[in-house]
């Protein structure tokens, strides 16, 4: 058991060992190739002149692209802050919109609701008046029946 605990640690370090040894190697050939291309470069059959014209138009050629991209960026910023603010009127028009129904329907409730005490105040002044019985009993259940579908009806508006 312990032999075989040994084995293992020695084929892991070994495995630590190459993985270093690898990455070691491509940061060197990396770090080589880099070295490489900037040699190449200042070490090329053109005359310091040319090298530094060469350079200089490179230079001037990013410049203008760098400056085309951030006017193209801030054109693009510029029409998502323009979206950006439609869309937020929209929404805020939206929003004053529905408080107002709101508003409105908790008014028509408020209304509905004072009609349906006046009514019920007619129908205690109807019954005082000096009618028959029977003749109240009908008006009264009539205006109630009345009553209950306005009723019902100002709660379903104020529900939706």
């Amino acid at each position: 058991m312990t032999q075989q605990y040994n084995q293992n640690q020695n084929q892991n370090q070994t495995n630590d060992s190459n993985n270093i040894n690898s990455k070691d190697f491509m940061i060197g050939t990396l770090i080589g190739g880099i070295v490489g291309a900037a040699a190449a470069l200042l070490m090329a059959p053109k005359s310091g002149k040319d090298l530094r014209n060469d350079i200089n138009e490179k230079t001037v050629v990013l410049k203008e692209k760098t400056g085309q991209w951030k006017d193209t960026a801030v054109e693009k910023s510029n029409e998502l802050a323009a979206v950006a603010k439609e869309k937020s009127s929209a929404l805020t028009k939206s929003v004053q919109e529905q408080s107002n129904n709101v508003v409105g329907k908790l008014k028509t409730y408020r209304t509905n609701n004072n009609e349906l005490q006046e009514t019920n105040e007619e129908l205690q002044a109807v019954s005082a008046v000096g009618t028959t019985p029977a003749d109240e009993t009908e008006d009264v259940n009539q205006k109630l029946e009345e009553t209950k579908k306005a009723f019902d009806e100002t709660e379903k508006t104020y529900n939706q």
